[in-house]
């Protein structure tokens, strides 16, 4: 069993996780089943299948788990766009978010290429 806690993958979408539910706090109430619920649970996703991919016991089941985490990031990303474009987000998050949402994004990728060619 892997520790997930020593992957920086991990910690970089576990970070993304907070901050996610942070900036998302703002948001209209309309949006609280909507928009809000959706990059809450895409950016909780991410970390959540790194974990459980890491208490499996094979790698093919710990890459099925990357490969979920990966998609969670990449939806994240696109909500960061759709936020921004309804003008949910503030002038400064947008970026930051995106940002961290796209480092998380090719994290997981590096790591799972890593994986996939050794």
């Amino acid at each position: 069993m892997r520790d997930h806690t020593k992957l920086k993958v991990f910690q970089l979408a576990d970070q993304l996780a907070v901050y996610v539910y942070k900036s998302t706090r703002r948001f209209p109430a309309e949006e609280k089943y909507g928009l809000t619920s959706q990059m809450r649970r895409a950016a909780v996703s991410a970390p959540c299948n790194i974990v459980e991919g890491c208490a499996r016991n094979t790698e093919k089941d710990f890459l099925r788990f990357l490969d979920i985490a990966y998609g969670s990031a990449r939806e994240l990303e696109y909500q960061v766009t759709l936020a921004t474009r309804l003008g949910f987000l503030d002038k400064d998050k947008p970026s930051s978010l995106k940002d961290r949402s796209e480092e998380v994004s090719k994290a997981l990728n590096t790591l799972i290429r890593k994986i996939r060619n050794s």
